[in-house]
């Protein structure tokens, strides 16, 4: 039987960590995620698994600090929030420009700049279009609970090795620091190098043996002409994780006259909005995108003979509607509805959102 125990999304994030076999954490504190550093330093894991864990003296060093490790096929990780994470950004285009797996946890705050330490979802466009320079993508997924805050650190190292691509779990300040419910898995031992090559290839940094010469980890190709071969690759290889990966939940969405589209913290905003609508005898559905990239694009697609409209709820100014937009491509209307600036919607405003925007504020 699994263990059940109450915790923050945040202390959620470093218990996964150590029991799916995390080698090591480098971070740097921020509101509101310093409860991962702070639990991983009064959890010991490295007395426990072995697990490295160390505060970098900034979140530059502490991106570079995953470089190294995930160049030695080692599963590392941060976590950090907003103005943090923009200023790892460079670091996650050389990861992946290497092709190399790692995981970031960014628990969303409000901006521009500093801004708050309130809640937001206003880094979708940094997390999924690439926040650093060049063609490039990172996995992204969207908990919208405490326990797949839990759940999604493991998947995230599974799918980072699968592609040898960065992934990032993209949460905020509302699921980050609520408590609920968490079923806790056994502990998983660390990889060892011989599982690495069995299962992702020989690709890891792990010096020159008599089988074959040194591998080396960069994102650095002076040859146009190569270069250019290079991004076919990563191309290539984005398109079957859009083929492949896609991860959505579908809520009341079979009869519906209008979708909410909603991820994290808004999703939950927008089930209970859901409710409300339904009661009312409007037929509202929801469906809630958990991987950001790759994004559910059919799965909004497969509804469009029967929906009249789409609304996309989210924390911020309106970024995810781009791509409800482009999902759609102009066959009903897509509005948006957003607080941000650290405000958090009300089911009650959301519902009033569908009614302005379809119902002429019936």
């Amino acid at each position: 039987m699994k263990e059940l125990r109450l915790m923050k999304g945040n202390e959620a994030i470093a218990e996964a960590a150590i029991r799916c076999g995390c080698d090591g954490y480098f971070g740097y504190p921020i509101t509101p995620q310093s409860e991962v550093m702070e639990t991983l330093m009064v959890r010991k894991p490295w007395e426990e698994t072995g697990m490295v864990v160390l505060q970098a003296e900034s979140e530059t060093s502490s991106i570079n600090m995953l470089y190294g490790g995930a160049a030695t096929g080692k599963k590392v990780m941060t976590s950090s929030s907003s103005p943090g994470v923009s200023l790892m950004c460079e670091g996650l285009t050389y990861l992946a420009g290497a092709e190399l797996p790692c995981l970031v946890v960014n628990v969303v705050r409000g901006g521009p700049g500093l801004g708050t330490i309130q809640p937001a979802q206003s880094d979708y466009f940094q997390a999924v279009k690439g926040g650093g320079h060049g063609d490039y993508h990172m996995i992204v997924l969207a908990p919208a609970s405490v326990q797949e805050m839990y759940d999604f650190v493991d998947l995230s190292f599974e799918l980072a090795f699968k592609y040898r691509t960065p992934a990032m779990i993209l949460s905020d300040g509302v699921i980050g620091q609520m408590m609920e419910k968490v079923y806790l898995d056994d502990f998983k031992p660390r990889w060892t190098k011989e599982e690495i090559i069995k299962n992702y290839g020989d690709w890891a940094c792990t010096g020159k043996t008599a089988d074959r010469e040194r591998h080396i980890a960069t994102s650095l190709e002076l040859e146009s002409a190569r270069q250019e071969v290079f991004n076919h690759k990563l191309q290539a290889k984005y398109a079957v994780i859009r083929e492949k990966e896609v991860r959505c939940e579908e809520i009341m969405c079979e009869d519906a006259d209008y979708i909410i589209v909603a991820y994290g913290s808004s999703a939950r905003i927008s089930s209970k909005a859901v409710e409300l609508c339904r009661a009312e005898g409007i037929k509202v559905g929801l469906l809630r995108p958990i991987t950001l990239f790759p994004y559910p694009t059919k799965e909004i697609q497969a509804h469009l003979s029967h929906v009249k409209g789409f609304l996309s709820v989210e924390m911020s100014a309106g970024q995810m509607v781009e791509d409800v937009k482009l999902a759609v491509n102009g066959q009903v209307p897509v509005y948006h509805f957003g607080r941000y600036g650290g405000m958090i919607p009300s089911p009650n405003e959301v519902v009033d959102a569908i009614k302005t925007n379809f119902l002429g504020g019936k």
